[in-house]
């Protein structure tokens, strides 16, 4: 490898030591940007190759990316010698409909989804199993008791959640452990801290790690993009309210901003933006994706950026003060975040509560 090898931390509380910054793979399967033919396969290989090569061996997938899970299985029969040094992540039950992105989240299709992950794959276990988004109407007790069922078969190793509420992940967590919670956590979204969701607080008090996707703002805070017009008619950014013409360049003021810290410290403004999201914590893991081959280094390298308190400080006074505008996702995308799901029926809330407290766990009063 010719990289240093990757400062590994714990993936929450008593959990697997994985990489700090992990590779999303959306971009494989899924490409927002590329609006003719699919990247071809060598061409995708060979990405997963050099992520593999630079020590960034915590892969990050869905069954909704297209067919990422199946390149990703390709590469893995190609190199089984290496399947042990990956930790492999990967969400299910997200499903395209006619207005957008949907999800399937009825306990009974938990078991369907890992096999047909598990096949595409073509492992006998997934290191990290989430559900990509909780569906309101299924409570969360049931997808993790199902959950715990397919671990206790060795087919999940950690189950993790992505874009739930503070309360819902402390149910959650009265059922089985819960080693993550994805969220999008950036200089441009750091809803997960606000005292209104609680959800970073809640996560460090259970010990719950955060996996933050979109740690770049979806290309906003890697410096490559300086306007609408540099998106491709075809991608998928252009209906993203931070992307339109009103507000784009509004967001580039804080862009401006954090690259010219990254300017005078001498490295990519990108690098700088991953660097300062790790230094809020230890139990923060970015999940960067990329398609192209040098950013998989430049974005992983990151993790030898040493911000001092200073600089940490200048960011975080930047992104207090900046107005963000646009909201994450267009109304069509936007589907299930910071999401609640009904109580199991039957449940009385004070036997919930009991339950709850019963595991060292406080009954939460945040909606």
């Amino acid at each position: 490898m010719d990289s240093p090898s990757p400062v590994l931390r714990p993936l929450g509380k008593n959990g697997p030591l994985v990489p700090r910054i992990g590779f999303g793979t959306m971009g494989i399967g899924f490409p927002c940007s590329r609006t003719t033919a699919p990247i071809p396969d060598p061409e995708r290989l060979a990405l997963l190759d050099r992520a593999y090569e630079v020590g960034c061996t915590f892969w990050d997938t869905s069954d909704f990316y297209g067919d990422g899970e199946v390149i990703i299985g390709k590469w893995l029969a190609l190199n089984p010698a290496k399947r042990n040094d990956i930790f492999l992540a990967t969400k299910f039950g997200g499903i395209q409909m006619p207005t957008g992105f949907g999800f399937r989240g009825d306990a009974a299709y938990v078991p369907i989804a890992c096999e047909q992950s598990l096949a595409r794959l073509g492992v006998d276990t997934i290191d990290l199993w989430y559900p990509h988004r909780l569906d309101g109407s299924t409570p969360v007790e049931h997808i993790v008791t199902e959950m715990v069922k397919l671990k206790d078969q060795g087919k999940i190793r950690h189950i993790g959640l992505s874009e739930v509420s503070s309360a819902t992940l402390r149910r959650a967590h009265a059922v089985h452990p819960i080693a993550c919670v994805q969220m999008e956590y950036s200089a441009f979204s750091t809803e997960i801290e606000h005292p209104d969701y609680r959800l970073l607080a809640t996560c460090r008090e259970l010990g719950v790690a955060v996996v933050a996707y979109s740690p770049l703002s979806r290309g906003l805070l890697g410096g490559g993009v300086q306007g609408p017009d540099d998106l491709e008619a075809g991608d998928v950014r252009r209906l993203y309210p931070r992307y339109s013409r009103e507000n784009f360049p509004k967001n580039m003021e804080l862009v401006e901003a954090i690259k010219e810290i990254a300017g005078r410290k001498g490295v990519p403004v990108g690098q700088l933006a991953l660097a300062w999201l790790l230094g809020q914590g230890e139990d923060i893991f970015p999940i960067p994706g990329t398609i192209t081959p040098k950013y998989v280094k430049e974005n992983f390298d990151a993790i030898h950026v040493k911000l001092t308190p200073e600089e940490s400080q200048h960011i975080r006074d930047l992104v207090n003060k900046a107005s963000v505008f646009g909201d994450r996702y267009p109304a069509a995308h936007g589907h299930g975040l910071f999401a609640d799901t009904p109580l199991p029926e039957g449940w009385k809330e004070e036997k919930r509560k009991e339950e709850v407290t019963a595991v060292g766990q406080l009954w939460p009063t945040e909606k």
